[in-house]
């Protein structure tokens, strides 16, 4: 009896991987079962940060996967910031090495994100990375709420990085290509703690900022960092 159940409990398990599997690749298989062969992907990392770049990332999974289903390699793949950093770039390892994954990956630096804001660098970003993908896609899927600017007619899915494979595939592109980054930003200008926080908001930042004040890469346009600026505008005119 004891086998029976263990064996039932496994059985459940696996249906229930399944099933998250299919539901993940849905909005995808909905695309391809309507004739859209290419499907891309696409998602940012980096908008809230007070420093450093904002990355975006696009991904185009095979089509074939409408019958074969998910590479067993990403099972368990899911919203970047859901998963642990070694899971991250074990992803990000069979994402790139993948021969049937398309994907583009693009960089908006500090300096444009205080020239025409966070939202705009982050859809530059993003047009920059699908930019890349030939063929160009037909259908893009995109995390967020707004789908404007965008140059591919698009989906717009809140919370997509964790209802679509391809949107969290492009998420774990993104995430790690800029946590990288901010690793190397941390060796350029050291005591600010990039490498640990990658720019955001924590009070090991707060309190480093005012104590060395704003480095090259720390966003002027950003609060609390947006006052100062100001302020040398004002001396500056």
């Amino acid at each position: 009896m004891l086998a029976l159940a263990g064996a039932g409990v496994r059985l459940a398990k696996i249906r229930t991987m399944a099933a998250r599997q299919t539901s993940r690749l849905g909005f995808e298989r909905e695309l391809w079962q309507q004739g859209i062969v290419h499907v891309a992907g696409v998602d940012e990392a980096g908008c809230g940060p007070l420093a450093g770049p904002v990355a975006a990332a696009a991904v185009v999974l095979p089509h074939a996967w409408l019958e074969t289903g998910l590479f067993p390699k990403l099972r368990g793949l899911n919203d970047s910031k859901q998963l642990t950093e070694e899971e991250r770039e074990n992803f990000y390892q069979v994402i790139i090495s993948h021969p049937d994954i398309r994907y583009g990956i693009a960089v908006v630096d500090h300096e444009m994100i205080d020239r025409i804001n966070i939202f705009q660098a982050a859809r530059r970003a993003m047009n920059f990375a699908l930019d890349q993908l030939q063929p160009t896609p037909q259908h893009v899927l995109v995390d967020g709420k707004s789908v404007a600017g965008m140059r591919i007619p698009c989906t717009a899915l809140v919370g997509g990085d964790g209802r679509s494979y391809s949107i969290a595939a492009a998420s774990v592109l993104a995430k790690v290509t800029r946590d990288r980054l901010m690793v190397e930003f941390d060796r350029q200008h050291p005591g600010y703690g990039f490498a640990s926080h990658k720019g955001y908001a924590t009070p090991e930042h707060l309190a480093a900022l005012a104590s060395l004040g704003p480095c090259p890469i720390h966003r002027r346009s950003f609060s609390p960092l947006r006052p100062v600026a100001e302020e040398l505008d004002l001396f500056n005119s």
